[in-house]
């Protein structure tokens, strides 16, 4: 009964946690923005702008709700639920912290520890084009269709790149496990990061998170100068939003990813120590505030790259996925398994 109880509170504080730093992102975002053209951002809404999302949000629930004459009705309304339920869901594998005792037992900070948590999170990111290609086909517009096509090319282009460097991981860690995974970067008092033994294929797996999620300079299917606004073209009020939240929750969620694969999860510096000495509570609390604290920095790096670099054209974009991350990541894998073997 605690465990049930325990996982209803955890996907609640998902839920809510995913769509206040969705919300707070965009005002992030702006400010990052701003700060590196020397401007001052948003800062009418409340003090210092924090409550410019509030804004926004309430915006788009009073907008206006406009569905194209000709369109599929029904695909058009599901397509930008299925983006977010994915964008979401993904999340209930990762292992957000160590564990908490509560009422004498040990409970893990992870809603679903599910045996091969990698292949789950690679089927569901992979699930999440069709919600583009249905949006795209069920607007009836030229313009989201043509997006649409490019969002599925990519994603199948840097899908293919990214699983192949998910399994020099897998190889390493013996494990499809998040959780076991986790804990093997424990080692080494807590500093036994795969980063350190796998920085090709970090790089690959950062680049293409970036790709899966149509954040700059990968944003091709949302080039404002060639398609309007791609898919969501045709968008208006809360599905508009949706879309706009399942950016940036899926942002969020890759920065969790990339934490928990490559640079040690919850681990932090003498983790065992800690728990030792202050206890599992508290050393629990201190792995979701370090875990949440690596995250961020993710967020914050996407969001740099954004305004950093400027947009690829479209044959760059499939040329770096085919002819030059798919044979690096093939590469590193083989480059993996022999020193496995061999050492």
């Amino acid at each position: 009964m605690t465990n049930v109880l325990f996982t209803t509170i955890l996907i609640l504080c998902l839920f809510v946690l995913c769509i206040a730093v969705a919300a707070y992102s965009t005002w992030a975002e702006r400010k990052v923005a701003a700060v590196m053209q020397d401007r001052i951002g948003p800062n009418r809404a409340g003090p210092f702008g924090l409550l410019q999302p509030l804004a926004d949000g309430g915006k788009l629930f009073f907008k206006e709700e406009f569905i194209p004459q000709n369109a599929e009705k029904f695909l058009f309304i599901l397509a930008p639920g299925i983006l977010m339920f994915i964008s979401l869901i993904i999340g209930a594998v990762i292992p957000w912290g160590q564990s908490l005792n509560i009422g004498g037992e040990s409970l893990r900070i992870q809603i679903a520890n599910v045996d091969v948590g990698v292949l789950f999170l690679i089927g569901m990111s992979s699930i999440s084009v069709y919600s583009m290609m249905i949006s795209g086909w069920a607007s009836n517009n030229k313009f989201s269709l043509i997006s649409a096509v490019r969002a599925s090319s990519q994603m199948i282009s840097y899908e293919l790149a990214m699983g192949l460097s998910l399994l020099s991981i897998i190889l390493m860690n013996g494990s499809l496990d998040l959780q076991v995974i986790t804990e093997t970067q424990g080692a080494w008092h807590g500093m036994k990061w795969n980063i350190l033994f796998q920085p090709l294929a970090f790089i690959i797996f950062f680049t293409c998170a970036m790709a899966e999620c149509n954040r700059a300079p990968f944003d091709l299917a949302e080039c404002e100068s060639e398609l309007v606004n791609g898919f969501h073209t045709e968008y208006s009020s809360m599905k508009f939003g949706l879309f706009l939240f399942a950016e940036y929750v899926n942002m969020f969620i890759s920065s969790a990813l990339i934490v928990t694969l490559f640079f040690g999860g919850y681990n932090f510096p003498w983790i065992e120590a800690a728990t030792a000495h202050w206890g599992e509570n508290i050393a629990g609390v201190l792995s979701i505030v370090i875990f949440l604290l690596k995250t961020f920095i993710f967020v914050f790096i996407f969001m740099w790259i954004r305004w950093t670099l400027p947009r690829f054209r479209y044959d760059q974009l499939m040329h770096l996925g085919w002819r030059v991350f798919i044979p690096l990541a093939l590469l590193n894998l083989l480059a993996t398994g022999a020193v496995l073997l061999f050492v």
